[in-house]
């Protein structure tokens, strides 16, 4: 069931707010959790500190984590490139496992290519993943060239069939890429390894771009048979509101994070 205490916030959403002063107001706003980016640890490491004093403060503040993100690109990448996203793949598994959460998340690359040899990138970082006891959720990508809906996706994680990955649904890109209720509705419990969600503006779309995200109840996604459908699916993780969105970026952190999760909230089923 998805309720109140499944909400976690993405620090994404409040991006220009330096992490120190991120995790008090995302605890005092009233989220339930943080999920983390790969970009708070290089940030982080930009002003002299390591990945276990970030860690350690994460823990200080008290707030569980929903879940860490990698660095994208590496599914179709090669040579000295792809070690070193698989490096960081593997360093930011262990960090999960560090700060107690079993998710890491990857979206998925942005351009185009075999599928197959998709499924055995997906397959090795799996391998990755499962080492350190985590699962690796795959969020498609609606502007992405190929693998931008959920259709698309869930063929990828079919032929890839491993029990350390799993499917990302996001609710801005099952709305911009044209996701049904029914399509939702078609995805098996099974399949599901952690939800993302904010909302999709009704006008003033443009291709490509994706800071336009929004609260819940601003845009055109519904929610409440949404969350209905994913939760009917015995769902028990987080659900992580990851809004990027420079209008919201230019406003104080503190009003943003609680006007956040009244609005999520609101549209609970």
């Amino acid at each position: 069931m998805i309720h109140a205490k499944s909400f976690a916030l993405h620090t994404w959403t409040l991006d220009t707010t330096p992490l120190p002063e991120l995790l008090p107001i995302v605890r005092t706003a009233g989220w339930a959790a943080v999920e983390l980016r790969r970009l708070d640890f290089t940030r982080a490491e930009e002003r002299g500190q390591s990945a276990d004093q970030v860690i350690a403060m994460v823990k200080a503040s008290g707030l569980p984590v929903a879940c860490v993100g990698v660095e994208l690109g590496w599914i179709w990448s090669s040579g000295d490139e792809r070690k070193r996203l698989l490096r960081i793949m593997a360093e930011q598994c262990e960090r999960a496992r560090a700060l107690g959460t079993k998710t890491v998340m990857s979206p998925v690359d942005r351009g185009r290519g075999d599928v197959g040899e998709a499924a055995a990138s997906i397959r090795e970082a799996g391998d990755i993943a499962a080492r350190s006891g985590v699962k690796l959720a795959m969020e498609f990508n609606s502007q992405a060239e190929q693998l931008n809906t959920l259709e698309r996706m869930r063929e990828l994680m079919a032929k890839v069939a491993h029990p350390s990955c799993g499917l990302l649904l996001d609710t801005y890109h099952l709305g911009r890429s044209g996701a049904t209720l029914h399509a939702i509705e078609d995805v098996k419990p099974e399949e599901v390894a952690y939800v993302q969600y904010s909302d999709v503006p009704r006008s003033g779309l443009e291709p490509g771009k994706a800071l336009d995200r929004l609260p819940p109840g601003q845009g055109s996604v519904p929610f409440k048979p949404i969350f209905a459908a994913i939760a009917a699916k015995g769902y028990a993780g987080y659900v992580s509101y990851e809004a990027p969105n420079p209008s919201a970026w230019a406003r104080p952190a503190t009003d943003v994070a609680s006007e956040a999760l009244r609005a999520s909230i609101a549209v609970l089923p």
